[in-house]
């Protein structure tokens, strides 16, 4: 009797062996089944979300290269016109109403607007940029910064050149602060919208959230570009239509620069580990590629 017990329980545990390992072995299946549909929905999903961004990323574009055609157009338009009339009515009936209100308080105003672009600061602040971005790992920025600005540069000294404009004289408008070469394009101007206008840019491609000093970054930048124009024309180095003439086409180069640098970023190219572990790390910092964007 003990025999055909210990048989009958040998039996028993050997099928519920069987049990356990058959039910082992349907639970495989199924977790694999399910990773399977999860994969061939997430291939089937990736070329479905491709092609959903692709007629939106084109349409953004071209409307994006309509405007700045249009700049350029009036950009050349406004360059000539000025080359055959150098003196305009309108520009001198402009600087004069800027320079009407001679209070203490705005004239130190303009003068600080436009002191980095009249010493070496704004030279200094451009490579102490790129220093910053290249020791944190940030080469493609660096590389942007120094470069954009080097470009916008040699741009400026060639339109001068080709235009010819000679600058306001003090018999027609007040000389608050006088300057040298050809007036148009603004220098200045364009000189900000390549350094303070890449930094808004930065400010709002790299980092997200609401910190502080990303709102004193954006606002100190928006602020250099959008008064530097008002601060030439009140300190009588520039003609209004000269200031316009910068704007127009460093809108143009901003958004080349802008253009052609999300591309790059998004695909990695010149990005050190370093950069990379400290986007993973830091939540304040945009992670790339980004999912969503045009």
């Amino acid at each position: 009797m003990q025999q055909e017990d210990r048989d009958e329980n040998g039996l028993l545990s050997s099928r519920l062996s069987e049990a356990r390992r058959a039910s082992d072995v349907g639970r495989m299946d199924r977790c694999r089944d399910e990773q399977a549909r999860t994969t061939a929905e997430g291939i089937e999903q990736a070329p479905v979300s491709a092609l959903e961004t692709q007629p939106r990323r084109r349409k953004v574009v071209g409307c994006l290269l309509q405007v700045y055609a249009v700049q350029l157009i009036l950009f050349g338009l406004l360059a000539w016109f000025v080359h055959v009339h150098p003196i305009l009515p309108l520009d001198v009936a402009i600087t004069r109403s800027f320079q009407h209100n001679q209070a203490p308080w705005l004239r130190i105003t303009m003068l600080a607007i436009s002191y980095p672009g009249s010493s070496l600061l704004l030279p200094a602040l451009v490579i102490l940029t790129v220093m910053f971005f290249w020791v944190l790992g940030f080469r493609l920025e660096a590389v942007w910064v120094g470069g954009f600005s080097t470009v916008s540069l040699l741009l400026n000294l060639l339109l001068k050149i080709q235009v010819g404009r000679p600058r306001p004289t003090g018999n027609l408008v007040t000389i608050v602060q006088a300057a040298v070469g050809y007036s148009f394009p603004s220098g200045h101007v364009m000189a900000y919208i390549a350094y303070w206008g890449l930094l808004f840019s930065f400010g709002i491609i790299l980092f997200t959230g609401r910190r502080w000093w990303r709102t004193a970054l954006l606002i100190t930048s928006a602020s250099f570009v959008v008064l530097i124009g008002p601060s030439r024309i009140y300190l009588g180095d520039h003609w209004a239509s000269d200031v316009l003439g910068a704007y127009l086409i460093g809108g143009v180069l901003l958004g080349l620069a802008v253009g052609f640098y999300l591309p790059l970023k998004e695909h990695g190219v010149l990005e050190t580990p370093e950069a990379r572990a400290r986007m993973r790390k830091k939540k304040v910092l945009r992670r790339f590629p980004t999912k969503g964007w045009f």
